[in-house]
């Protein structure tokens, strides 16, 4: 990783008020620059944007390439009655404070059970990473992860957060029927303490290699396991590391927190 996305991960990002944290922020690097380096192209999207955090990272990291982000969100947050819409105008404000404009034509603010594929793929054309982070109750996680399908190319890869964390069950629920409902077609390739990703069966071994052979990730544990018929890599990331990483930024050290990842 070279110095201004190691700035820009630990201590640029950090003033950003999100959830993506440094390990899923180097699993997202590594996958989408092994994409690049392999002529694997195609648009990125999120659902659920909150604040920027992870959408701001997608653009860093696309900075140079041909791929297009797209952020879905509802931007409902503190919402007053007169329509005000304060999420939004901070997301837009942190952009500026990043250096990374907002591209307000690739915003789509709205409820995604009511989008359709062509209204994703007609911004960004068939994407090769898509984020899910909207809803967590079970039949958000069945209408995002059917719109990710319908718009990805063949060699993209879903992002589902918040799974197997026991405050949001119904997540777990939902990709495990993902997977199990397209009978071998997808199969999930790494975990992180908050993260599945899941491709296409026919990629997984290409991915499943992206991950053990990432310079970024070789700070954690690689676990092997199993999910649902396929090999998966766990990367652990051990409480002392995490402790300590806390401890910087908090002490308003983030500028040399990155080394605790080397």
């Amino acid at each position: 990783m070279n110095s201004a996305l190691r700035k820009f991960i630990f201590h640029d990002l950090q003033m950003i008020e999100g959830y993506i944290d440094p390990p899923d922020s180097l699993v997202f690097l590594s996958l989408l620059q092994a994409q690049q380096r392999n002529g694997l192209e195609g648009g990125i999207a999120e659902i659920g944007v909150f604040y920027g955090r992870s959408y701001f990272l997608l653009r860093k990291i696309s900075e140079g390439s041909s791929a297009r982000v797209l952020g879905i969100d509802l931007f409902d947050i503190g919402r007053t009655t007169d329509g005000a819409a304060p999420q939004y105008n901070r997301f837009i404000d942190n952009g500026r404070r990043l250096g990374l404009a907002v591209e307000e034509d690739l915003i789509i603010t709205g409820d995604t059970a009511r989008l359709k594929a062509e209204d994703i793929v007609g911004k960004v054309g068939r994407t090769r990473f898509f984020s899910i982070d909207g809803g967590h109750m079970l039949h958000h996680v069945v209408t995002d992860a059917a719109l990710a399908t319908d718009t990805l190319a063949d060699h993209g890869i879903i992002a589902f957060d918040d799974t197997f964390n026991p405050a949001w069950p119904e997540v777990t629920v939902g990709v495990s029927d993902f997977l199990r409902q397209k009978e071998g077609a997808f199969s999930a390739f790494c975990m992180t303490k908050y993260k599945t990703y899941v491709c296409r069966t026919g990629f997984h071994a290409f991915y499943e290699k992206v991950i053990a052979e990432a310079k970024d990730l070789l700070a954690f544990d690689h676990v092997k396991t199993e999910f649902l018929g396929s090999n998966v890599a766990r990367l652990h990331n051990p409480m002392s590391r995490r402790m300590v990483y806390e401890l910087m930024v908090r002490s308003g050290m983030s500028a040399f927190s990155e080394r605790v990842y080397r």
